[in-house]
């Protein structure tokens, strides 16, 4: 039974702190065994990978092969379901357009003291893309990752994904071969994380790690931090929902359950100002659990996770939001425009009755990694930019040098640093 809380209910902020605060991520602390993981990788390289895939993933690298060929990335978008290849192509469409307009503009100015200033941008050289393949097979995430690198002007992006058994789902390569990706490779966990920051004989290193993946593939990219630039530290996944008595229970009920499936740990919380309505999307939910192939892992996530709160009027709800900064956050009312403008904190919004998430995941165009776990009070959603670094640059001339030197020469002097003081100095003498 999912948590049900009321702003009029005396321990209301007692019960919605401890709603916020709550730890979904495992309890088992699993960074001395990811740091070990690591350590094996970056000694014993391709040995300590073909091991490591024989014990999580049960088959040896050496009979099922290191790496996917273009062949076979080929072969599978062919033989595609026509269906799902056009679904593919659109997807893969909408979120270049949209990932277009995030490439930043150069700056290359002269300011008023007559120093030349700017910036410019250029992508990292190699980007690994990290793909789950145990719970299910997500495509969807291969385009996502590998779209903006791709944009962003990225020389070679590098996928690996988990192949339990040594099998690979055909969609994945399908979508591999959509979004021109360079080299993907059988191996998955905190070994692939591993092999794509220090290299291995076979596995040339990165420059930039993205992607989904469990906690051991998280830990991993916390680890290797510094070493290569990571997206961010992903966590369960998680969706709340504004919605009035004016849309039907039925779709609202889908809505929280769209991230319920995900796995035990997700979080779906919906917040309405109808207390009669919260009973009927709770009974929707609970009907519609039954109909769900994942039933069981999105009742767990219902139970033990999952919450209705009940609000006086939905301006009360603004600050609420904004301290569990969602991943996601679906506005389904009269005005989801005018409440949007007030609310600061969130991964992606989708407004309106008829912008469900799950459209997000897939066709939309804005990308789908997004800060998890109240990130997105500081995080942002993965982008271009991420693929790209900013080099400043300037330029004095004998006169610029001359209006701005002398501030720099005092600075200098009251921190107590004469070397930097005398290089401008000697210069202006």
């Amino acid at each position: 039974m999912a948590l049900r809380l009321s702003t009029a209910d005396t321990d209301f902020e007692r019960n919605f702190e401890a709603l916020v605060n709550a730890r979904r991520e495992a309890d088992e602390d699993i960074s001395a065994d990811v740091t070990a993981i690591i350590k094996d990788v970056r000694t014993n390289g391709d040995q300590a990978l073909q091991h490591l895939t024989q014990k999580f993933d049960g088959h040896d690298l050496e009979f099922t092969g290191w790496r996917v060929s273009e062949a076979e990335c080929e072969a599978a978008l062919e033989s595609l379901d026509p269906n799902l290849r056009i679904a593919l192509e659109l997807a893969a469409l909408r979120i270049r357009d949209y990932h277009e307009g995030q490439r930043p503009d150069n700056r290359d100015y002269i300011d008023d003291a007559g120093v030349r200033i700017g910036a410019r941008w250029n992508a990292v050289e190699r980007a690994g893309i990290y793909i789950p393949g145990g719970r299910a097979a997500y495509p969807s995430s291969v385009l996502m990752n590998a779209i903006p690198a791709k944009v962003a002007g990225v020389d070679k992006i590098i996928m690996v994904t988990p192949t339990p058994g040594g099998e690979i789902n055909p969609l994945v390569l399908a979508a591999a071969q959509i979004a021109d990706v360079d080299e993907i490779w059988r191996i998955g966990g905190a070994q692939a994380i591993a092999a794509l920051a220090y290299g291995t004989e076979k596995i040339s290193s990165v420059d930039v790690i993205t992607g989904p993946g469990n906690a051991w593939v998280a830990e991993a990219k916390r680890q290797v931090y510094g070493v290569v630039g990571i997206d961010m530290v992903a966590g369960p996944s998680e969706i709340v929902v504004v919605a009035d008595n004016k849309n039907d229970p039925d779709w609202i009920a889908a809505d929280l359950l769209s991230q319920a499936e995900h796995d035990p740990t997700s979080q779906s919380i919906l917040f309405t100002d109808d207390a009669d309505y919260a009973d009927q999307v709770s009974a929707c939910v609970d009907a519609q659990l039954k109909q769900l192939k994942t039933e069981q892992t999105a009742t767990a996530s219902w139970a033990n996770n999952g919450a209705i709160i009940v609000v006086d009027r939905f301006e009360k709800a603004v600050s609420l939001i904004d301290r569990l900064a969602a991943e996601h956050l679906e506005l389904a009312i009269d005005d989801p425009q005018a409440l949007f403008k007030r609310i600061r904190h969130a991964g992606s919004v989708f407004l309106g009755r008829h912008t469900p998430e799950a459209v997000g995941d897939y066709v939309a165009g804005p990308n789908h990694v997004l800060p998890t776990g109240r990130r997105a009070r500081f995080s942002s959603g993965l982008s271009v930019t991420d693929f790209m670094k900013r080099t400043s640059f300037l330029e004095c001339d004998e006169a610029s040098l001359s209006r701005i030197g002398p501030a720099a020469i005092a600075l200098a002097e009251a921190e107590g640093l004469p070397a930097h003081a005398e290089s401008i100095k000697k210069r202006l003498r």
